[in-house]
């Protein structure tokens, strides 16, 4: 199953007004990282950063004047998501941005269908909260010390690492098996595969033979009829 992890950096908080100025996207393969991104940053084509979105992000309207517009980046972006689950954070929002960016360019908008929003499944994980992306990281033990300021690319990374967690984490019980080669036309082909170990020996029993000599002889008086001989039988 594919899966990209995204977030998006923009002018402000009206879609319908406000731009998409920055695009993050990892690419997970099975809940698992396939080290590909996608990253740009995206001229608002004469929508001026507001100042309390830039406090968050740090993005300037000068850091923009020599960026592409959104419809350069536009093919890359659908090829880099095509037939892929789209995951962010408060959903919505990033969702919502995305869509207004493709109305104006005549681009169908995403199927609800393909959305996971991670802030609907942590309220569900926690409750309790909080369930910011930074809380999550606290939760989790992962490292975010490095996101001074919000970025798409950092942000989605932080987000798919958060996100593994939440639906499951990394199970113990599990080995990582690495096979490396290449096919027919020279290509990398590693692949990580899951395998479960064999227990080296039973448990033993919780019980003393004693103790389950008691239970059969309670068994024994219950007579013929009694449930336990209708399980044993």
């Amino acid at each position: 199953m594919r899966e990209i992890v995204f977030d998006t950096e923009t002018t402000g908080l009206d879609s319908n007004e406000d731009r998409v100025i920055e695009l993050g996207c990892v690419e997970l393969d099975n809940r698992f990282p396939t080290g590909r991104t996608l990253h740009h940053f995206i001229n608002a084509q004469g929508r001026s950063v507001h100042p309390e979105a830039q406090a968050v992000h740090g993005i300037s309207d000068a850091d923009l004047a020599d960026k592409p517009v959104f419809g350069a980046i536009l093919e890359e972006f659908l090829e880099f998501i095509d037939g892929a689950k789209l995951v962010a954070h408060n959903a919505n929002f990033d969702i919502g941005f995305i869509n207004a960016e493709f109305d104006r360019l005549g681009v169908p908008p995403v199927d609800p269908g393909l959305v996971v929003d991670t802030l609907a499944i942590a309220r569900r994980k926690h409750p309790m909260g909080p369930n910011s992306l930074d809380a999550l990281c606290r939760r989790y033990g992962i490292d975010n010390s490095h996101r001074t300021k919000h970025g798409a690319l950092l942000d989605a990374e932080l987000l798919a690492e958060v996100y593994i967690e939440l639906i499951g984490g990394k199970q113990a019980a599990l080995g990582l098996e690495i096979s490396t080669g290449g096919d027919d036309a020279g290509r990398n082909t590693d692949r990580a595969s899951m395998t479960v170990s064999a227990r080296p020996a039973p448990l033993p029993p919780r019980i003393s033979e004693a103790e389950r000599a008691a239970h059969e002889a309670l068994v024994e008086k219950l007579g013929e009829k009694a449930l336990w001989h209708t399980f044993r039988a």
